[in-house]
């Protein structure tokens, strides 16, 4: 069983873990990072969103062999404060019900806005679109997502 070395959050990270554990599991019981949530186990939902390489990736399905090299970012790593955009306007906005998809949520969200600073109420449905919310708050993840790019694009961010 080699182990398996990638980046999480900034930092170099091993882990010794059978190949086909999905990553899901060795963040939350491996390395205890449980900001990442279980929602579905077969990568419908979103709850289990992170990002790989910048893009989003439903970490339940992702066998950790196959993140070998790569960065991963988890919720724990947007910032160490929750001041980024996407948090901030969460806050603002007071989005979560239960709670329990808005680190897939917003996981989401940070990607949409690093590719699109002005996402239209379309873009931002196609980009959530298969993230699920048991709560119903998809007005206000809406309104908060519009709001994280007016601050984004404040505080300098993409154009």
């Amino acid at each position: 069983m080699p182990a398996v070395r990638f980046t999480l959050n900034g930092k170099p990270q091993t882990v010794d873990v059978v190949p086909n554990m999905p990553l899901l599991w060795v963040l939350r019981d491996t390395l205890g990072l449980t900001g990442t949530k279980f929602g579905c186990g077969m990568a419908l939902c979103g709850a289990c969103t992170v990002h790989v390489n910048g893009q989003p990736m439903r970490s339940c399905a992702t066998p950790i062999s196959s993140i070998a090299g790569k960065t991963v970012t988890t919720i724990e790593g947007l910032s160490p404060d929750s001041t980024n955009p996407v948090q901030l306007a969460w806050i603002e906005h007071d989005v979560p019900q239960c709670g329990y998809c808005q680190s897939g949520q917003i996981m989401t969200a940070v990607a949409l806005l690093a590719k699109t600073s002005r996402p239209t109420d379309a873009d931002i449905d196609e980009a959530l679109r298969n993230n699920i919310c048991r709560c119903g708050t998809y007005d206000e993840i809406r309104r908060a997502i519009v709001r994280a790019a007016e601050i984004q694009r404040a505080q300098g961010g993409a154009k």
